[in-house]
């Protein structure tokens, strides 16, 4: 079952996003896309303490729209940098509970002096129906956010092809199947929302309509207020201010669906639709002509009733969870018992068959239950056309989304915590690497920009790309830039790909933007710490006024990782096979000390620092000179070091276990295992050891 989203998390997540967009503002950034923002925040924070509503006001009125504010003026750009860190301060204590910091006297003034926007008549909804139970309200919802998921997706086909009957049919079923799930569930506001914009639908199924600009736009501004009901539906049965009723626009919607099926879009609607209010007689049904055959995926029918076909059954995901973990513990203690030295002692051809039954039968157990969490990326890609769609509107640039590889399939986790990387590489793609129409006819472009969003499988990963046929990255101006800010010494030579990973950097991208870098890379090692936090990696490669390429790696599943046990001693550690390039034994002086540096290793003809893995986790070792143990070449990003251990023991799947508050405070493991005979295996967090030249120089 989908979390509920509280306000105050929504809030968060935007000013995160509102922060990393601040961070390569200038005065040639444009307004358009933080307006944008800034009011899905202020709806977020419509029942907020006093002081974030006092906040986010006096910000609007620093970005509202008017002559000459199209671009961010240097003296708005420092308040911007100021307000945010607050902000987040705030919206963290409004989370817990806590008392609010005080508001700057100076936003205080400029909330009470921006004169009121003109709002929408709003309509207060009660929003969970009484004399029904938590699970059929959970039930509704989980299946409304399905629907409300497929209406997104017709629409946007809808836009380049108004006249797509197949796509058509789909939404207004979806609607309809919507109407008659808030039917059984007596919600009559959401019945007469729903049955309005079923009726553009069916205007367009009867030829009487065009589906336009202003009619897409409307319906989709539908699917947002039903989307928004849902997740109040969902923080309400999670015990957020239940039975509290939440203020909808719904009036002003319905006199523009009025206003656009009887052809006086743009004009005060002829005739305004009758007002309503709590509670309504349920709507009738419109006379229909007879359906045509489907055309496209037949959406589920109302509830409660489910088609005895579907062959599906919705399952409570923390259930779930908890079955893939005893599967788990299943691998571990058949994996335990094989093992066994009195077992391993006996020659019995029939206990030989028996062990190898039960480790088929574990194996096959184990990539079934992992597989019931796999689902396709296809929902989360989807979800990044309709950011684009908007994106292009408030920038001005035709941009179109190619999606690929939408049924490939990964661990339902992990697509939840690619959604904000994505959401971020996106938006830097279509606002600044996108160029304008007229700078794309000066290079020769086509007017349209594209962005290709791909997923695939390799090597036991999921890949996914994100190429766009921008402007590119300029490798000089990235090396200029990074030797300005420190992050590299002057005339230290470097690769390519080096240079471009130093848009990764946490210290490279500051409000003041480098205007040839197009503000491309900025806030892009949160972005890679995001990836890091589930076992993935970030690369890109870019061709100056070409358009720029990022690629991420990830794992399958957050449950079961492949690793090189090593040996340290009497220890055994593992590292993440996605992370190891090689492993060799060095050959007699090939370790050198560089004086600053440390002992560093030849690999392939580049020196690469030498890291004593049993030295630095303080554990005895069997081996002292080099040229006696193995060297393991790990990577981070364009980053390597060399790890050196007692012996290689083997490749193995392990199932992972988080580390208890006794290593709260460590940076060397990412989590612990059972290894095959039994012992604990603590799983080494590469990006840490890779990094760790960074904070402690020679000493690392």
């Amino acid at each position: 079952m989908t979390e509920p989203i509280t306000p105050a998390a929504r809030a968060g997540a935007l000013l995160q996003q509102l922060g990393l967009d601040l961070a390569f503002a200038d005065s040639s950034a444009p307004a358009a896309s933080l307006r944008g923002l800034l009011a899905e925040l202020d709806a977020a924070c419509a029942a907020a303490p006093d002081p974030i509503r006092q906040a986010v006001a006096a910000c609007r009125g620093w970005l509202a729209d008017g002559p000459g504010r199209d671009t961010l003026s240097a003296d708005v750009i420092r308040k911007l940098n100021e307000w945010q860190p607050w902000m987040v301060s705030s919206t963290l204590a409004w989370q817990r509970g806590q008392s609010q910091p005080a508001v700057p006297a100076e936003w205080v003034a400029a909330a009470a002096a921006r004169p009121p926007a003109p709002v929408a008549e709003e309509l207060s909804v009660s929003v969970l129906p009484e004399g029904f139970d938590d699970e059929m309200i959970e039930l509704f919802c989980a299946e409304s956010q399905d629907l409300l998921q497929e209406v997104e997706h017709g629409v946007l086909t809808l836009e380049r092809n108004p006249a797509d009957a197949a796509s058509i049919d789909t939404v207004f079923r979806v609607f309809h199947t919507f109407k008659g799930n808030a039917g059984v569930l007596k919600m009559v506001v959401l019945q007469r929302l729903t049955h309005e914009l079923e009726s553009v639908l069916d205007a367009a199924r009867r030829g009487r309509l065009t589906l336009g600009r202003e009619a897409i736009d409307l319906i989709l501004a539908g699917a947002d207020l039903l989307r928004r009901f849902v997740a109040e539906c969902l923080s309400q049965l999670a015990g957020h201010e239940r039975g509290r009723s939440m203020p909808l626009p719904i009036p002003d919607l319905l006199a523009r669906v009025q206003a656009v099926v009887h052809g006086n879009a743009g004009k005060p609607a002829a005739e305004s639709p009758p007002p309503i209010s709590e509670p309504i007689a349920p709507v009738a049904e419109p006379p229909s002509p007879p359906a045509p055959p489907p055309l496209a995926p037949v959406v589920a029918a109302a509830l409660p009733a489910a088609p005895v076909s579907s062959g599906t059954v919705r399952v409570d995901t923390h259930k779930l969870d908890s079955l893939i973990d005893l599967v788990g513990e299943l691998v571990v203690a058949q994996s335990l018992v094989a093992q066994r030295p009195e077992l391993r002692g006996a020659r019995s051809a029939e206990l030989d068959h028996c062990l190898g039954q039960l480790r088929g039968i574990t194996s096959d157990l184990q990539r079934t239950a992992t597989s019931l969490r796999m689902v396709p990326i296809g929902g989360m890609f989807r979800r990044m056309a309709r950011l684009v769609r908007d994106l292009s509107a408030e920038l001005g640039k035709d941009i179109d989304l190619r999606l690929e590889g939408e049924e490939t399939e990964l661990d339902r986790n992990l697509v939840e915590e690619l959604a904000d990387p994505l959401v971020h590489m996106i938006r830097n793609s279509a606002d600044h690497g996108i160029e304008p129409p007229g700078l794309r006819a000066a290079a020769g472009k086509p007017a349209r920009g594209t962005i290709t969003l791909r997923a695939f499988h390799q090597g036991g990963f999921v890949v996914i790309r994100i190429q766009d046929d921008g402007r590119g990255l300029s490798a000089d101006r990235i090396l200029a830039k990074g030797e300005e800010r420190g992050l590299v010494q002057p005339g230290q030579p470097l690769e390519r790909a080096e240079i471009l990973d130093l848009i990764f950097r946490p210290g490279f991208s500051t409000a003041e933007k480098v205007t040839g870098l197009s503000g491309r890379g900025v806030g892009m090692d949160v972005v890679r710490r995001g990836i890091e936090s589930i076992r993935g990696k970030v690369e890109v490669d870019s061709v100056e006024g070409a358009g720029t390429t990022f690629t991420l790696y990830v794992p399958l599943t957050l449950a079961i990782i492949e690793g090189l046990i090593v040996g340290v001693g009497d220890q055994r550690y593992i590292v993440p096979t996605l992370s190891v390039r090689e492993s060799f034994r060095p050959l007699p002086g090939a370790v050198t000390t560089v004086h600053g540096r440390g002992e560093l290793v030849e690999v392939r003809g580049r020196l690469t620092p030498l890291l004593r893995l049993g030295r630095h986790l303080g554990v005895a070792t069997t081996t002292v000179d080099p040229a006696e143990g193995i060297v393991v070449v790990v990577e981070s990003g364009q980053e390597a070091r060399c790890l050196l251990v007692d012996d290689l023991l083997g490749k193995q799947e392990v199932v992972i276990k988080t580390l208890g508050d006794l290593f709260r405070g460590q940076s060397a493991f990412a989590g612990a295992a059972i290894l095959g005979d039994g012992r604990v295996g603590l799983i080494l967090d590469v990006n840490a050891l890779v990094k760790l030249k960074l904070a402690t120089g020679e000493a690392a």
